[in-house]
């Protein structure tokens, strides 16, 4: 009978279930799980999963056409650029690549020009 009691006792007197800190132990690493969901769920839902892939280009444009416009462009292998409007005004030599048209519906439509194009003083 003896050997009864210890062995019921020994299972309530478990150590592992009196530590208050078993249960929060993987908190952690639940959470950081849920951080890279969410992330991934935020790329998918704005439809740019160029984001996540390291061989990508993609460039961004945040508020066209604005005073506080910015482009963010990211290269492969290059860490990500942000290029912010300012009032200054660019000027150069350079080669015409096509022309631009702007859609009713407030589409641009790029066009490229032929092979042979002229260098142009802007």
């Amino acid at each position: 009978m003896r050997g009864r009691r210890y062995r019921r006792t020994g299972l309530i007197n478990n150590e592992d279930e009196q530590n208050p800190l078993t249960g929060v132990a993987n908190l952690f690493d639940i959470a950081m799980v849920f951080s890279v969901a969410l992330l991934v769920a935020l790329v998918m839902s704005y439809q740019l999963p160029e984001l996540l892939s390291p061989t990508e280009d993609i460039t961004i444009v945040k508020n066209p056409g604005q005073k506080d416009m910015k482009i963010i462009i990211k290269d492969q292998g290059k860490p990500i650029e942000v290029l912010n409007m300012t009032d200054q005004i660019g000027g150069g030599t350079g080669e015409a690549l096509g022309t631009a048209y702007k859609l009713a519906d407030g589409r641009v439509v790029y066009v490229p020009e032929e092979e042979g194009a002229n260098t142009t003083s802007v």
